[in-house]
């Protein structure tokens, strides 16, 4: 009981100092937690890195320039196929359901040039898968070559990445102060409206009560 009664005069301590300080106190108060937060998550995340390898799409004989850029874009969306991640799976030392979460593939409209991206979190692991996945998509695509008359051949091999490709500790930081400082705005924002619907719910007094409680 006598710990409850010594709580009352500290809450309402607290209570008195949290209402004397200045309205704008929350935004700079949320901009320093959020980058207290981003920078946490900037030290404490797994450095990602990526590596890309390119292929081209050559026509044979009897194709010309555009089917092979038709036939790239058609190859590109079936390059994280599992049929295709199968025979890389043994050079890249991951199965084919990793793979297909680390593997990115792009193409351009207007080139017949296929980007096959890996990342991954140690730099010559994700050279090596993005080179294995590439190859391989070459060398399922090569087997109808005879059918399509489109070959595909490596243009450039990937290569180990010098430095990660995810965010770094001080962009985490910015993105977490700015994030906080939003919050913080917000805050500002709906404080006054509350305040202001407190005062237009309060009861008027009308006319008619007003001369009431003037008369002697």
């Amino acid at each position: 009981m006598s710990d409850s009664v010594n709580e009352r005069p500290r809450t309402l301590a607290l209570r008195s100092r949290a209402a004397r300080l200045p309205r704008w106190w929350a935004l700079p108060a949320c901009a320093v937690l959020g980058a207290v937060a981003g920078a946490g998550y900037g030290v404490l995340q797994t450095p990602q890195y990526t590596a890309t390898s390119y292929v081209v799409a050559v026509p044979q004989e009897k194709a010309d320039p555009a089917t092979a850029l038709g036939f790239a874009q058609a190859y590109g969306r079936v390059a994280t196929q599992l049929a295709v991640l199968g025979d890389a799976q043994v050079a890249a030392g991951m199965s084919p359901t990793e793979l297909q979460d680390k593997v990115q593939v792009a193409t351009s409209p207007d080139a017949p040039m296929i980007a096959v991206s890996a990342t991954t979190d140690k730099p010559s692991s994700a050279a090596i898968t993005a080179n294995a996945v590439a190859r391989s998509l070459a060398t399922s695509a090569n087997h109808s070559k005879d059918s399509t008359q489109i070959k595909l051949l490596p243009f450039s091999r990937a290569l180990a990445p010098n430095a990660p490709a995810s965010l770094s500790t001080g962009v985490t930081t910015l993105v977490g102060g700015c994030a906080g400082g939003l919050l913080g705005g917000l805050a500002l924002l709906v404080r006054p409206r509350a305040r202001t619907e407190a005062v237009a719910g309060a009861s008027v007094p009308g006319p008619a009560s007003a001369l009431v409680r003037s008369a002697p």
